[in-house]
């Protein structure tokens, strides 16, 4: 038999509405929130550490300065602005990981932001250009990974087994009829659909609902009795990915 197939599974952590600690004893890479839409830098302080006890990959999760509407509000920016929104959140992030004995390994957008750089090449440049070179998390077919790959950049593609998505492959909106998987078994039984498809590297469950914990549980046992090995998408395959390539 050849080795167990592997899969990331990450969540968002950091962003004051779940059980952190719960989540890092099931994921292995963690998008923490920089302050822009959520979390504080006492909150990424700890869950810094925490990941650095649990081998578990941390990513800086950016985001508009929009925590009235927890990032979830498309906000048009200047680029310059936008880059220095970018810029000041990696750096803290990075500043106070190292701090904890970690590092930032990637960048992810949050909320509104994620869902623009889909397709706006403006503003997934800018959220390049303030992150420096560091892989990116995103959606399969998305602006920001074309542009990230362009670069030479490391891209990951990630699917979301709790969220609904249009026949084009965009995330369906969450004001629209299902936008949102409900219940951890029909989260779970998608998961294991979306990693089989082969589409997809890393695999998100939201960290921002009561049931972040049973979800992200039931998730990682269906994927693990699937036959999938659960480990981060980088260094856990033993070896860096080459710049441009799907990590």
């Amino acid at each position: 038999m050849g080795e167990p197939r592997h899969v990331d599974l990450n969540a968002d952590l950091g962003e004051g509405v779940t059980d952190d600690d719960g989540l890092l004893d099931l994921v292995t890479s963690a998008n923490l929130a920089c302050g822009f839409h959520a979390g504080d830098e006492e909150t990424m302080r700890r869950v810094c550490a925490g990941a650095a006890r649990r081998g578990v990959v941390v990513g800086a999760q950016v985001s508009y300065a929009d925590r009235a509407h927890f990032g979830r509000r498309h906000l048009d920016v200047a680029p310059d602005v936008l880059v220095g929104w970018v810029r000041e959140q990696v750096g803290l992030l990075g500043s106070l990981a190292v701090e904890a004995g970690t590092e930032v390994a990637y960048v992810k957008p949050h909320g509104a932001l994620y869902n623009r750089v889909v397709d706006d090449e403006e503003q997934a440049a800018a959220v390049l250009a303030g992150s420096g070179d560091l892989p990116v998390l995103g959606l399969p077919g998305s602006a920001v990974l074309r542009l990230a790959a362009g670069a030479g950049r490391v891209t990951v593609t990630e699917g979301f087994p709790d969220r609904g998505y249009t026949d084009d492959g965009r995330l369906l909106p969450r004001d629209r009829p299902g936008a949102l998987v409900e219940g951890a078994e029909q989260v779970a039984a998608h998961a294991v659909a979306m990693a089989r498809t082969g589409e997809v590297r890393s695999l998100c469950v939201h960290g921002d609902s009561p049931g972040a914990v049973a979800t992200a549980r039931a998730v990682r046992r269906a994927l693990e009795a699937a036959g999938w090995a659960l480990r981060p998408w980088w260094p856990g395959d033993g070896r860096a990915p080459r710049p441009g390539e799907d990590g």
